[in-house]
């Protein structure tokens, strides 16, 4: 009997490195698409943001009121002056509900302390950022990032005057 001299097949070995290697590479694929997920859910959160307060904005002109963002720590939410009681008061528009921020969001906001607040400071639902009938705002700037991570920021500003900006990575353009 003749043994064969070439035999055709894998050792345990071989088959081992290569079920490491395939690991390594599928745990790296699924720690890249969670970070690339949170950038996608913070520009989304971002947008959305952006959009209301363009529709906050324009709702205040048309309607002739103003109209507030009122800006916390885990949401946002906006809300209206009432001229008969000299009050803020929740909005009563589905479409200005408060909405959520996500946990791991950072938000900083820079905003305009002389501005006109058409309240009280002992007003419990004083907003941050007023959007006037007359189409101005509140001087403000909000930066929104990953936690710590400054590399994703994204910003929305206004100088009060002019049209609201968004600011998004990577972008060198300065709005003001």
């Amino acid at each position: 009997m003749k043994r064969r001299a070439n035999q055709i097949g894998f050792t345990l070995i071989e088959i081992l490195v290569v079920l490491i290697i395939v690991g390594l590479l599928a745990a790296l694929a699924v720690f890249n698409m969670a970070g690339s997920s949170q950038k996608r859910e913070l520009e989304n959160t971002v947008q959305d943001l952006f959009l209301l307060m363009q529709t906050a904005s324009e709702q205040a002109i048309l309607n002739n009121l103003e109209l507030g963002l009122l800006i916390e720590d885990d949401n946002y939410r906006f809300v209206s002056y009432q001229d008969d009681t000299g009050e803020w008061k929740m909005s009563g528009e589905r479409l200005f509900r408060a909405r959520p921020l996500p946990e791991w969001l950072a938000l900083t906001d820079y905003i305009e302390n002389d501005a006109p607040r058409l309240t009280s400071a002992e007003d419990r639902l004083r907003p941050d950022v007023v959007f006037f009938s007359s189409g101005e705002t509140t001087p403000f700037i909000l930066e929104f990032t990953i936690g710590s991570n400054t590399d994703d920021m994204h910003v929305i500003e206004s100088d009060g005057v002019s049209p609201l900006q968004w600011r998004k990575p990577g972008s060198e353009d300065e709005a003001w």
